[in-house]
């Protein structure tokens, strides 16, 4: 039988404590869906046809939304040039003077 040197042990069981960690970690990480890690620390997401698809559908309603929200943009800038316009304003106190004399 062989006899390790006291130093020799430690390195074994501080490596295997240190592959028991990572083991550990890979595995609550897939379980709890984290996306796991390379060596650089760069998030590692697992490729497969149906993620793929569901990255297309996101884009194009993305791409749907930002549309519609930059139409709404543009018909708020008008009804806000509307309301803000002297005229619109002018048109307001006629009515609220004639509202004002029809009440007296």
């Amino acid at each position: 039988m062989m006899d390790f040197p006291i130093t020799e042990i430690t390195v074994i069981v501080g490596v295997a404590i240190l592959a028991f960690g990572w083991i550990t970690t890979t595995w609550m990480r897939i379980k709890n869906g984290y996306p796991l890690e390379n060596s650089w620390g760069k998030a590692v997401y697992p490729k497969n046809d149906q993620a793929v698809e569901r990255v297309k559908l996101l884009t194009q309603e993305n791409a749907e939304l930002r549309a519609e929200l930059g139409s709404l943009k543009d018909r708020l800038g008008n009804v806000e040039r509307i309301v803000t316009d002297s005229g619109y304003h002018l048109t307001n106190e006629i009515d609220r003077l004639r509202d004002t004399q029809g009440a007296n």
